[in-house]
């Protein structure tokens, strides 16, 4: 599933080739694209048609594109192969093409998404007075938005009492971090991913938000990651990251920093990677005597 800097990339698109441009028609091409709008298909073109699209929108892994004229905004969920795509009206429609949006301009372009496991799609939700749809108002903002509290991150992993990686992929604390990224940032900060959050120290989570921060912003910087064709930017673009990861797929391979064979072990139906040497395992606790 995209995480943070795939979804960014998606929307800074978005915001170049769709933002403030007027509907003019929404073709629903398959039914479990739209399956969140439960008003279904009919209802969810009509209520766009004429509707002005605002500047597309993110928190952590979700995207949204606020309607300018109304309390309303288009939530679109990615899944694991969901593509939002700006191509010309002639262009041969794709073989997962799942909905098509056209505008009232001379620009030639519409929006399209595609979606080959239909896992992701797109709802109509209302949105609250901070702009944000109500069905996502639970989640927290990401390392990325300058109102993150670093503070209150390090207070809520000291009273959660879990461990490092389920805290990083707890999307109530922290938004936008996958298992990727994840990875990553604890084998920047040499921290095992079983390592209990209420061992951390201030400075500790001040150095891991380091991380996580300098790990996104990476791979921002070259569109994100893609392993296969199924992540693209709205050019159909893939990203590079995966060329510079550190420990996220590569068990079996030397660690970068201290050349001891990174591991892999199934977490939480996924995979953690890292080095035993630099991430040392937690120490198991002392049996309480009789």
């Amino acid at each position: 599933m995209p995480e943070l800097p795939e979804v960014e990339v998606v929307r800074r698109g978005l915001e170049r080739w769709v933002a403030h441009r007027s509907v003019a028609d929404v073709e629903v091409l398959h039914p479990r694209a739209i399956r969140r709008h439960l008003a279904g298909a009919d209802d969810f073109a009509h209520r766009l048609k004429g509707h002005r699209v605002g500047t597309p929108s993110r928190r952590g892994k979700y995207l949204w594109l606020p309607l300018e004229d109304s309390d309303q905004a288009i939530l679109a969920h990615l899944g694991m192969s969901g593509q939002l795509l700006v191509q010309p009206h002639e262009a041969p429609a794709e073989k997962h093409l799942r909905i098509r949006v056209g505008f009232a301009d001379a620009l030639g372009t519409e929006l399209r998404f595609v979606d080959q496991r239909t896992f992701g799609g797109l709802s109509l939700h209302e949105t609250g007075p901070d702009g944000l749809p109500d069905v996502i108002a639970h989640i927290a903002r990401d390392p990325l938005d300058p109102l993150f509290d670093d503070e209150a991150f390090h207070r809520a992993l000291r009273r959660k009492r879990t461990t490092i990686k389920r805290a990083l992929l707890d999307q109530s604390l922290i938004s936008g971090v996958g298992n990727i990224y994840a990875d990553e940032a604890l084998w920047r900060a040499r921290l095992h991913y079983d390592r209990p959050t209420a061992t951390l120290t201030r400075p500790r989570t001040a150095e891991l938000l380091t991380h996580v921060r300098d790990v996104m912003n990476a791979a921002l910087a070259v569109g994100g990651t893609s392993f296969d064709s199924l992540y693209v930017n709205v050019n159909g673009e893939s990203g590079y990251f995966d060329r510079s990861l550190d420990a996220y797929g590569r068990e079996g391979m030397p660690c970068r920093r201290c050349a001891t064979v990174m591991r892999r072990r199934p977490w939480m139906n996924r995979s953690s990677y890292f080095c035993p040497k630099c991430q040392r395992p937690p120490a198991a606790p002392r049996a309480v005597q009789p």
